[in-house]
């Protein structure tokens, strides 16, 4: 049975949260979202969020970075690269540094998506509000298996192009992703919100 202090700890972890801001890197315009999340949650989670607000599906490999350390999917090789740690074994609170910390997301090692998050303003969280939350961003995201960011250029080169045959495939590929990318977040909060029920009943 978990004692009277860890279970006061556990409670207070959930109401602890962070501001993230997550870039899509090498592309112009920017491609940015920002969100609220609780500092307990693991990298495993913190994925999830990414591709849910990123509008990704989860189909390819992903890594985070931090400094030299990797963190993503447990693997039976390391290919000679620095071992990588299970993402779902570490917490966003064990990563962080003072003020600011700088992490660096990797999806579908092929198309190669690169992701710059910048954590700042670790603070407590506003008493009724459920994290992790949307809090704003601009323009979609990259479809999936587009061919990276030449791909995406030219994806979006033959949408606005009038004389494409097939315009109206191409904009439902391409999607209009903006209200699932402000919803999804919810759904990962009403989770941990059943979780923080469990946890207060045992206390």
């Amino acid at each position: 049975m978990m004692s009277p202090a860890r279970q006061n700890a556990a409670s207070d972890s959930f109401s602890e949260i962070a501001t993230v801001r997550i870039e899509l890197r090498h592309i112009d315009p920017l491609i940015w979202r920002q969100v609220e999340v609780p500092t307990s949650i693991t990298l495993k989670v913190l994925h999830d969020i990414i591709q849910a607000v990123m509008g990704w599906f989860d189909y390819h490999l992903w890594e985070f970075a931090v400094g030299k350390q990797r963190y993503g999917l447990p693997m039976d090789d390391d290919w000679g690269t620095e071992p990588c740690i299970a993402a779902g074994k570490a917490r966003l609170r064990d990563v962080l540094k003072p003020r600011k910390t700088i992490i660096d997301y990797t999806y579908d090692f092929g198309d190669g998506w690169e992701h710059r998050l910048t954590v700042t303003d670790v603070r407590a969280g506003q008493p009724g509000v459920s994290y992790p939350r949307y809090i704003g961003g601009e323009r979609n995201g990259p479809p999936e298996d587009c061919g990276g960011i030449p791909g995406f250029y030219e994806l979006l080169e033959a949408i606005a192009d009038p004389t494409h045959p097939d315009p109206a495939h191409l904009k439902e590929w391409a999607g209009d992703d903006a209200f699932p990318i402000k919803c999804a977040p919810g759904h990962i909060a009403n989770r941990r919100n059943a979780a923080k029920a469990r946890l207060a009943k045992k206390k």
